[in-house]
């Protein structure tokens, strides 16, 4: 059956696609209120995580928002975390001659040793041997900002 327009009237129950619609919304949702825990993990990276506020910002008992984050942005709140607290302390370490224990408090962890072997592991090197790689623009490339945040964003 066609609506007035000639379109295919998706709400009629014989197409089957009323459920779909309804999964799709359902989806939909759910990555609108895990982009908005995101945002509220981005504005406040330095703060400790905290999941049950993060879980009401996305309107889900702690343990479902857990869940529910890995499967959207394929890794756990701590995690993202880490590699956000990471990513802030690569640009200090490059731009800033503050001392890294400085940065490491700075981003958010409460231990030297814990940042250090975080930062190892995202980022493949050591925090003191990433900023002698950049030490007067000897590592630094000249191209646009946002080119060079994306190449070096760390994985994992």
């Amino acid at each position: 059956m066609r609506s007035a327009r000639g379109r295919p009237n998706l709400t009629d129950a014989y197409l089957g696609l009323p459920y779909a619609w309804e999964m799709l919304r359902g989806i939909e949702e759910r990555n609108r209120r895990m982009l908005r825990a995101r945002d509220a993990m981005d504005r406040a990276f330095a703060q400790p995580l905290d999941i049950p506020a993060l879980a009401r910002v996305a309107h889900s008992s702690p343990a479902h928002f857990s869940r529910q984050f890995r499967a959207v942005f394929g890794e756990t709140p701590h995690r993202y975390l880490q590699r956000r607290r990471v990513e802030r302390a690569m640009e200090l370490l490059r731009e800033t001659e503050r001392p890294v224990t400085e940065i490491c408090f700075d981003v958010g962890f409460n231990s030297l040793g814990t940042f250090s072997r975080t930062f190892s592991e995202i980022v493949g090197e050591s925090p003191s041997s990433y900023r002698v790689r950049f030490a007067d623009g000897g590592g630094a490339l000249r191209v646009p900002a946002c080119w060079a945040m994306a190449w070096m964003r760390p994985a994992g």
